[in-house]
């Protein structure tokens, strides 16, 4: 592969991750939540079981004091709530409430609704092979924005 047609490639795919997290925000939002792309990121670290202000942290690539201002903002929004930490009497537990469980619903919705675009585009064989393709080349580990 050339190095413009590799450029190309990475530029159609950084678009397209760009598009689809805006997509996923805006419908997000158009399902009635409060919120910005950075929220999905810091959830899919806390589902299923929560996690500390440290752990949201390293997940996210963020300081503790940066993860903790996100956590005050989920808190006051109602979308997690503190607990005790079950193995650790110093520490709290950052959980999603039901609202912060039906906020993730609507992600889910909205994704799905930007994946049904595409089928509409390439065809529900090609949008399958894609995904294949992709996950045999996406890291593994935690979905983090790129800040």
């Amino acid at each position: 592969m050339q190095n413009s047609e590799a450029l190309a490639l990475s530029a159609a795919l950084l678009a397209t991750a760009g598009e689809l997290t805006r997509r996923i925000n805006d419908g997000v939002v158009a399902r009635g939540f409060e919120g910005r792309p950075a929220y999905g990121f810091a959830f899919t670290r806390l589902a299923p079981d929560g996690a500390t202000v440290t752990e949201l942290g390293a997940h996210l690539g963020v300081t503790k004091q940066a993860a903790s201002q996100l956590v005050e903002e989920l808190v006051r929004k109602g979308y997690v709530e503190r607990r005790p930490h079950p193995g650790d009497a110093r520490a709290r537990l950052i959980v999603l409430t039901e609202r912060g469980w039906e906020c993730t619903r609507a992600a889910e919705e909205a994704a799905a609704d930007a994946v049904r675009a595409w089928a509409a585009v390439l065809g529900e064989g090609e949008v399958r092979v894609l995904c294949d393709r992709l996950s045999r080349i996406a890291p593994h580990g935690p979905l983090r924005p790129v800040w």
